[in-house]
């Protein structure tokens, strides 16, 4: 079924223009998703192996997820985890419903099989978001959600931004992903910064400790990140007791050909693999053991997904490779974890 995808659908696809594919096959999901025969038959096809992996007191089915960005408005889950995640990460979702930044906003570069992205965190916002996963719910994979801040909001507002777009999505999510990496909006990296940080994450946090059903967190680190940033993240993680995700898309162009270097947004696909790699190994290292990782930037196959758990993340994330090689990603990366006997550790 890959095979099929990668030679035919995907040439097809590729003449249209990429957000209008990417909305229309969103709008295709949650119709499907309503449909139960046709629910059964993407569960049938996708077929996925059980691994079973528990991180962050969290029992997944297997280590392979959705990255946040490709269902923004939560709307599709039950569909998408038909197709063999074992969870899926949705958003990013901001308090107030935005439009993104102007188009064109999403540009395919084919021969380097990347993504380039400015998209500026558009989605119905957190009420709309809410109202959606409702309806959709109990989800029969483990579902993250994304936050981000609104455009409009300053940096020093940004933790009450976060905070009651948190309170607002709480019920519906078995995590939360706090997005301070996306290059899409203005000064939101700025908020790696160890105090702002703190600042940001510990309000969340604290409402988290008083609800009756206590989640994880997990914060989305740039792979942009100069070593003391990164070494700042990675204990101030340690110290308060929220995992990592590294990484998000890169402003680096140097893996691109030129003529889309001028391109701004953040970069992903294959040309992130190797930095996004090395951050992931740099990361594991300083945080030896203490917090969990998922792994995200570049994963095609099975060979790039059992590369990432093995440099120390415990869970990874899929999203360019799920456009370029098709809706069956999942299965093929699974079926190369069952062969070479990757076992999951316990955290």
């Amino acid at each position: 079924m890959g095979f099929l995808y990668r030679k035919l659908v995907r040439r097809l696809l590729f003449n249209l223009n990429p957000e209008l594919v990417h909305d229309a096959v969103m709008k295709a999901a949650r119709g499907a998703q309503s449909v139960p025969l046709v629910n059964a038959l993407v569960g049938l096809m996708a077929n996925p192996r059980s691994i079973p992996v528990t991180v962050a007191g969290i029992k997944f089915r297997n280590p392979v997820g959705l990255a946040a960005g490709f269902d923004k408005n939560c709307e599709a889950a039950r569909f998408l985890a038909g197709l063999g995640f074992g969870f899926l990460e949705l958003g990013t979702v901001t308090l107030r419903p935005q439009p993104g930044n102007p188009k064109p906003r999403l540009f395919r570069i084919r021969e380097s099989k990347a993504i380039i992205n400015r998209m500026g965190f558009n989605n119905v916002g957190a009420w709309q978001a809410a109202r959606s996963l409702e309806r959709l719910m109990p989800v029969p994979v483990p579902v993250g959600i994304s936050v981000g801040k609104n455009a409009d909001c300053s940096i020093e507002d940004a933790p009450k931004n976060y905070l009651e777009t948190l309170k607002i999505m709480y019920p519906f999510g078995d995590y939360f992903a706090v997005n301070v990496s996306s290059p899409n909006t203005l000064q939101l990296r700025s908020l790696h910064a160890g105090e702002r940080l703190r600042r940001l994450v510990e309000p969340m946090l604290d409402f988290a400790s008083g609800q009756k059903r206590v989640k994880p967190f997990f914060v989305k680190i740039a792979p942009d990140l100069e070593q003391s940033e990164l070494e700042a993240a990675v204990e101030l993680s340690a110290e308060m007791g929220f995992g990592l995700i590294a990484t998000n898309t890169t402003v680096s162009r140097a893996s691109v050909p030129e003529r889309w270097r001028t391109y701004e947004g953040g970069l992903s696909g294959r040309p992130l693999r190797q930095l996004s790699n090395e951050v992931l190994a740099r990361t594991a290292a300083l945080a030896k053991g203490r917090v969990p990782i998922m792994g995200s930037g570049g994963i095609f196959d099975g060979e790039s997904a059992l590369e990432k758990l093995r440099l120390g993340a415990d869970l990874v994330q899929v999203y360019s490779g799920l456009v370029y090689e098709g809706p069956f990603l999942v299965k093929e990366i699974l079926d190369y974890l069952y062969r070479f006997g990757w076992h999951p550790a316990r955290r």
